[in-house]
């Protein structure tokens, strides 16, 4: 029988028990390590995604600044070459105009063929004044001479000049008292002699029409009433004179209200007038044929109906796409091209790598040689053919427009981001297609609403030479006076023909049935 070692019972072996012990902590710090790094790991993951949302939100401000000094660019670009303000605010700045028109290669001045105009001699000579060589002049045989035909004309000149005199005339009743046949009677003035001394029609025509056409300020026409003509007129009766003209002319105001509401093509526009230190807007509806201006307080849809034309009229109305004019829809609306030919270089100086800019401008004024060319054959419209193909290149244009400046993503819940200039620009082409394209479609529709534009510019150069108005009751006479002089020369009667007219009570040289 041999003899067997028993091994040892761990649990009372001292020193198993000491490193068994020492796992145990060594286990428990490493447990406790574990809970502290999974606590750090948690508050890394909330710092993480706190910096996360705060970079996301830096990015949009980014964004955002970015777009925001983009459109700050565009404005402080702004000049009468890219956008709608007058050349007047340019100030000092040189601006370089990008001009719509080819060079012809002809020089400047009056082309061979031209019907030139030269000065004529109005009516016989009211003086004839003989010039002598000096040694003839004190001759006394002069006469002889003359009867020998030895003093012969050598050359014939005229002078045309202009003698200003204050005319007077005596304006004398009678009665008749003791007629054999009953007829005892007393004559009566004329209806516009009314005091014992007064100033006559034609100086308050004139006054009318300095202060209307010519632009001259009361003050100004008192000044030259009185240094000219001799004239001391105060500037109350001037201002009562521009008020008795505007007086005469208001029938004929609603004859050219009536024949622009019945009219094809009327164009809109409307100016900011400075009146009683306030700003009024002036608005304007007009054709090749008549024009009508008012005053109101409201630039928008109100001031628009108080003219009485726009809600009534059914044609085609040419304007600057101004939000406001779309609100009327019993008409047809055209575009201005020439604000879109603007607007275009603006969009190009601010992004010139946008080819979509380019192609359309240049669309634009391809759709407009054609049209210019179908008017100078007398065509009664644009080749349908070439329009389906102008159309084409159009939408071809306005996807490339997507991709170069695409639309801004918008965020569910969130405000629609600002889609800046260029974009703005580009869904007005895509959704106003049939509009601005309007001119090529229709013959009688025009490329621009430079009608409005030169019709009203007149209260521009008013309020520049001769400041603002004092009352709205002037500001409405001064506009009834240049709506029936402006209508007036469009038919190619003078300014003073058609006022004189009017105090006749005579509209017909304006006012025309065949129009």
């Amino acid at each position: 029988m041999t003899d067997e070692k028993i091994p040892p019972n761990n649990n009372e072996d001292p020193d198993f028990r000491d490193t068994n012990r020492e796992l145990e902590e060594k286990i428990k710090q490493l447990e406790e390590e574990k809970n502290k790094l999974s606590k750090r790991i948690e508050n890394l993951e909330k710092e993480n995604e706190i910096f996360r949302k705060e970079l996301q939100a830096k990015g949009a401000d980014i964004e955002e600044l970015l777009k925001q000094n983009k459109d700050l660019k565009f404005r402080v670009n702004m000049n009468s070459s890219n956008s709608s303000k007058p050349p007047a605010s340019d100030g000092l700045r040189k601006v370089i105009h990008k001009s719509l028109r080819k060079s012809s290669g002809k020089k400047s001045g009056g082309q061979p063929g031209h019907a030139g105009h030269s000065m004529t001699v109005p009516h016989r000579p009211d003086e004839t004044i003989e010039y002598l060589p000096v040694k003839c002049r004190d001759c006394p045989n002069i006469d002889t001479c003359k009867s020998l035909g030895k003093l012969s004309l050598s050359e014939d000149r005229y002078t045309v000049d202009v003698r200003f005199q204050i005319y007077v005339s005596d304006h004398r009743t009678f009665k008749a008292e003791g007629c054999p046949l009953g007829h005892d009677d007393v004559a009566v003035f004329p209806e516009n002699v009314k005091a014992f001394v007064q100033y006559g029609d034609t100086v308050t025509e004139l006054a009318g029409i300095l202060n209307t056409y010519g632009a001259m300020s009361i003050s100004r026409i008192r000044c030259l009433f009185n240094e000219v003509l001799g004239l001391t007129i105060s500037e109350g009766t001037i201002i009562s004179m521009v008020k008795r003209c505007a007086d005469k002319v208001e029938p004929a105001m609603e004859k050219i209200r009536d024949k622009l509401k019945d009219s094809k093509v009327v164009h809109y526009d409307e100016s900011g007038l400075r009146v009683d230190k306030h700003l009024g807007w002036v608005h304007n509806a007009s054709n090749d044929k008549y024009t009508y201006q008012i005053i109101h307080e409201k630039r928008g849809f109100e001031g628009m109906k108080a003219a009485g034309i726009i809600e009534q009229f059914k044609g085609v109305a040419v304007h600057d796409c101004w939000l406001p004019y779309w609100s009327f829809d019993s008409m047809s609306h055209a575009t201005c091209g020439t604000h879109f030919l603007r607007e275009l270089n603006a969009i190009e100086e601010l992004e010139p790598d946008h080819q979509w800019v380019k192609r359309f401008r240049e669309l634009l004024l391809s759709m407009k040689r054609s049209k210019d060319l179908t008017l100078s054959i007398g065509e009664g419209q644009v080749d349908p053919g070439r329009i389906e193909t102008y159309m084409g290149i159009y939408d071809d244009i306005m996807r490339q427009a997507d991709r170069e400046c695409p639309p801004p993503k918008e965020t569910p819940g969130k405000r629609r981001p600002a889609r800046g200039k260029e974009r703005a620009l580009i869904e007005r082409f895509q959704d106003l297609k049939q509009d601005v394209c309007r001119f090529i479609y229709d013959i009688d529709v025009p490329f621009t609403n430079n009608q409005a534009e030169q019709d009203i510019r007149n209260v521009k150069v008013k309020g520049k030479v001769s400041g603002c108005f004092r009352t709205t009751e002037g500001a409405s006479d001064y506009l009834r006076l240049m709506s029936f002089i402006s209508t007036a020369r469009k038919h190619g009667v003078t300014s003073y023909a058609a006022l004189k007219a009017a105090f006749d009570g005579d509209y017909s040289m304006v006012i025309r049935d065949s129009d």
